[in-house]
């Protein structure tokens, strides 16, 4: 099967389209696959607004992946689930797409994402306009065949030191080669944003467990605040990643998390950690 909207295509269908106001569709997680993680619900709200925000530019530009104020995670999805995808167009223009979304899986919310923004670069750069105006059509138009994602191959960090109690530092060697470059752009391979924040979360979360929590019970990840991606990552680049303590009170906590290319800054984000079982 060709990786094109198979490989990291997570939009099925679109089942309503209101131009310059609400989209919905839905994409049907592989059962097959091992796992899911909230940060490809994401991926899917991205989508679902960037489908929206191309056809009304006439897919002569599209949005990437740039700010998200708020990502709310709400609840793990898992394989075989349908989701639920609902977007809500701010505003598109040659220059950006605002946006905000919530998916859905069997009736309970996934994740909501608030205040994104996504610079509007030229199509051409990154794919074919008219294969894009023709998968657009499918997606109108009863929808794509389900089931072409694979998984997420292994992505794993290499932790190199940190502070305890303090902070957390690692080392990610993007692959030369993966499924998810032949669709994550044919024509300009990029390192995918949805897979860095969950390798960011993953960081945060290992970093969290060594944060003793009160009462001797543990954290969990609530919120994702303030998530920047400043630059493109190519296949093949080093990454430095740190996950370190920005704040503490009695029931909450924030870590920052940032990436770096060559101690440039490439990505960052805050956490929000809270005590499990407190609102």
């Amino acid at each position: 099967m060709d990786g094109h909207f198979n490989a990291f295509t997570f939009v099925n269908r679109i089942t309503e389209l209101q131009p310059g106001g609400s989209v919905l569709g839905s994409y049907l997680i592989p059962p097959h696959i091992d796992a899911f993680p909230q940060s490809l619900a994401a991926e899917a709200l991205g989508q679902l607004a960037a489908w929206a925000a191309m056809s009304i530019v006439d897919f002569k530009f599209r949005p990437l992946a740039g700010i998200a104020g708020l990502v709310e995670l709400l609840s793990p999805v898992r394989p075989g689930q349908m989701l639920n995808l609902s977007v809500e167009l701010e505003s598109v223009d040659n220059e950006a797409t605002a946006y905000r979304g919530i998916a859905s899986a069997d009736g309970i919310p996934v994740i909501r994402l608030q205040n994104c923004v996504g610079p509007m670069l030229p199509v051409e750069e990154f794919d074919e306009p008219q294969t894009l105006r023709q998968h657009f059509a499918v997606l109108r138009n009863g929808g794509s065949t389900p089931g072409g994602f694979g998984g997420i191959p292994p992505l794993e960090f290499a932790r190199t030191g940190g502070e305890p109690g303090q902070s957390v530092r690692a080392t990610l060697e993007i692959p030369m080669s993966a499924p998810f470059f032949a669709d994550h752009f044919p024509r300009r391979p990029v390192f995918p944003g949805a897979l860095l924040m969950n390798l960011n979360i993953q960081l945060a979360a290992v970093f969290a467990a060594e944060i003793p929590a009160p009462g001797g019970g543990r954290w969990d990840l609530r919120t994702i605040s303030d998530l920047k991606l400043r630059a493109f990552i190519p296949p093949g680049e080093k990454l430095d990643l740190e996950a370190r303590l920005a704040s503490r009170m009695e029931n909450s906590a924030t870590i920052i998390v940032e990436t770096r290319k060559e101690k440039k800054l490439v990505g960052s984000a805050r956490v929000t950690l809270k005590t499990e079982g407190s609102p």
